[in-house]
């Protein structure tokens, strides 16, 4: 078997996360969690503000996103259904080796889903994580080990990867 053909060189996707920077807590910020909860199928995560931004009226702790991690089956559909948002194209900007990431700015271009005058619209950002079989090595807590650099994935197999997947880079 050679090294081209091998299932270990299979790029596949490792997890997707989905954040929606709100920028304020209360009643916004409770109709995006239950947005993206719906969209996802899955409890999202509040995010918190890092330091205190008078001119934006923010304050250090204070709850001002949502985001959710999908992996498996669920980062697969969703990555289909956000990329046709964009209409399948990515610019060669918005990748980089073993990742990419775009935004949507309105939740109803996603398929299947229509617009609620109770929760408004809301934008989102997409980052996707590519991997190979074996990345588990580099994570595990017993018995780490580097990653050999063949193994690592570059920006040109991740370009190869979206235009396996039906995607146009520009």
């Amino acid at each position: 078997m050679s090294i081209e053909n091998s299932n270990m060189r299979e790029i596949l996707i490792d997890k997707i996360v989905i954040n929606m920077g709100i920028g304020e807590s209360g009643e916004r910020l409770k109709k995006a969690a239950k947005l993206l909860e719906e969209l996802t199928g899955q409890k999202p995560a509040t995010t918190f503000a890092e330091k205190t931004i008078k001119n934006f009226g923010i304050r250090k702790g204070e709850a001002i996103g949502v985001k959710v991690t999908l992996r498996g089956e669920k980062a697969e559909k969703f990555l289909k259904d956000a990329l046709t948002v964009l209409e399948n194209k990515m610019r060669k900007r918005q990748i980089n080796a073993g990742e990419f990431s775009f935004g949507i700015h309105e939740h109803i271009d996603l398929p299947g889903v229509n617009y609620d005058p109770d929760v408004g619209i809301f934008g989102m950002d997409v980052s996707v994580c590519l991997r190979r079989k074996g990345y588990r090595v580099k994570r595990r807590r017993i018995s780490k080990s580097k990653i050999g650099k063949n193994h690592l994935i570059t920006k040109d197999e991740t370009i190869e990867f979206l235009r396996k997947t039906g995607v146009e880079v520009e």
